[in-house]
């Protein structure tokens, strides 16, 4: 084991080049990091990029003064950053994020096989939202550095950051998890590895509760979402959220949470379920609790 190595982070590797992947790609690349990204084909990576791309473009319309970046910049931050399908092109990487698709075996089997190949003073990191990080950090001989980074969509947005630490996570590793979160620009919160950390842990109960509220006849679904908007400050009401959020994601991290803590208000309640079972997964596949026949104007399904 590699322990109480103080080491500074100067590459970046990214595990998937998807939604998370490219956003947790392009806020280390626009923080000076050189980045290499790993996808299983490049045709990820070309869709994978060119959502940066057009991310980039929008931060280059911003003035510099409210957090935009110069022409200079845009084509720097691109300079730094690589796709490859070569596992081997992270051997020399400072900490390794993944942000493959939430399965636990997929993911076990992604860190036993980069085990051997990433240098072993390296920090392994997760982005999972719902996953044992513990359950994770098992498959690989570096349990010390170890460590759970969870971001939040859209990765160059949204600014927090949950450093997740297991009962084997070194000190000095989980400072270090940290210090990089905020080298990104984003505010870190320290956590512990329970399902569903804290935003999580305090955010599914309340979504579940709206469906239930939705169900039991409390109100209509834009009812329901104007109420929490106007009534409590929330930028988004909760059918809104699980839309966006992906109502497929969230009724997963249901299955997760309840399988672990037993308790009703981490149950899927039955209309999420089958909205799942016919597709409607919210604002990516056009349907969910809204019709997004007019992404610009959003219709509450009758459900």
């Amino acid at each position: 084991m590699v322990k109480g190595i103080h080491m500074e982070i100067k590459k970046v590797g990214v595990l998937g080049c998807g939604l998370m992947g490219s956003g947790i790609a392009q806020v280390a690349a626009m923080a000076g990091f050189d980045v290499s990204v790993l996808e299983v084909e490049q045709k990820y990576l070309d869709k994978g990029f060119a959502g940066i791309e057009k991310s980039l473009a929008k931060f280059a319309e911003r003035p510099v003064d409210k957090g935009g970046i110069t022409a200079q910049q845009k084509d720097a931050i691109r300079a730094r950053l690589k796709g490859t399908t070569d596992r081997q092109d992270l051997a020399d990487c400072d900490i390794v994020i993944e942000a493959i698709i939430e399965n636990v075996q997929q993911k076990r089997d992604m860190y036993d096989s980069l085990d051997g190949i990433v240098k072993r003073e390296a920090i392994f990191a997760t982005n999972t939202s719902s996953i044992s990080v513990t359950e994770l950090m098992a498959a690989t001989k570096r349990p010390e550095r170890f460590i759970g980074l969870h971001f939040f969509n859209p990765v160059p947005l949204m600014k927090l950051v949950e450093v997740v630490k297991t009962i084997a996570t070194a000190p000095d590793v989980y400072d270090a998890a940290y210090e990089f979160a905020k080298k990104l620009g984003k505010v870190p919160v320290r956590t512990s590895d329970k399902t569903g950390f804290i935003v999580n842990r305090l955010l599914v109960p309340y979504l579940l509760d709206a469906i239930r509220a939705y169900e039991e006849g409390v109100g209509s679904i834009e009812d329901i979402d104007n109420a929490m908007k106007l009534g409590c400050g929330y930028p988004m009401g909760p059918f809104t959220l699980l839309d966006f959020v992906g109502l497929d994601t969230t009724y997963y991290i249901t299955q997760v949470m309840y399988d672990e803590f037993k308790e009703r208000r981490f149950a899927s309640p039955p209309l999420l379920k089958r909205l799942v079972m016919a597709g409607w997964y919210g604002r990516k596949t056009g349907r969910g609790f809204y019709d997004y026949a007019n992404p610009e104007k959003p219709v509450a399904n009758e459900l």
